[in-house]
């Protein structure tokens, strides 16, 4: 059960209530059925856990599981969507954006706020700091000398 940025929002919330009423939020994943007609939405998966979260009734730490693990494995990424010994190191530092409403990070997201990107990390590895493409996250992680 793909719920999408392009997409009808409301099914998408539709399909979310059924999944968590049968018990079966397992089976629910995010996209963004990109490319579309309104091109490739670079905060879609932002744009739609934060939907799903702030007007889904559904916690954010779930929402963001919906797009990651749950994805992962429904897209057979066997190695990639959860922390773990063993699995790519690949990681996004967010946190509240700076202007937020909310206590923290998921509070804010559960109030509708997006998150904003600090840090990426790919294979391990620093890829990008700041995102412009987000609102400025309040705290920006560091990478200290070794």
């Amino acid at each position: 059960l793909e719920i999408v940025h392009n997409g009808n929002l409301r099914t998408g919330l539709f399909v979310l209530d059924l999944a968590r009423q049968r018990g079966e939020l397992s089976r629910v994943i995010l996209g963004t059925d990109s490319p579309a007609g309104s091109g490739v939405q670079p905060l879609g998966i932002l744009r739609t856990l934060t939907m799903l979260a702030s007007l889904g009734g559904i916690a954010p730490e779930v929402a963001f599981c919906l797009a990651s693990g749950n994805t992962a494995r429904v897209r057979r990424l066997d190695d990639r969507g959860l922390i773990e010994v063993g699995r790519a190191a690949d990681l996004i530092f967010m946190d509240q954006a700076i202007g937020g409403a909310g206590d923290g990070l998921l509070d804010s997201v559960a109030l509708g706020n997006l998150p904003g990107i600090g840090m990426v990390v790919i294979d391990g590895v620093v890829r990008t700091g700041r995102s412009r493409n987000t609102p400025p996250a309040m705290r920006v992680p560091e990478v200290l000398p070794a």
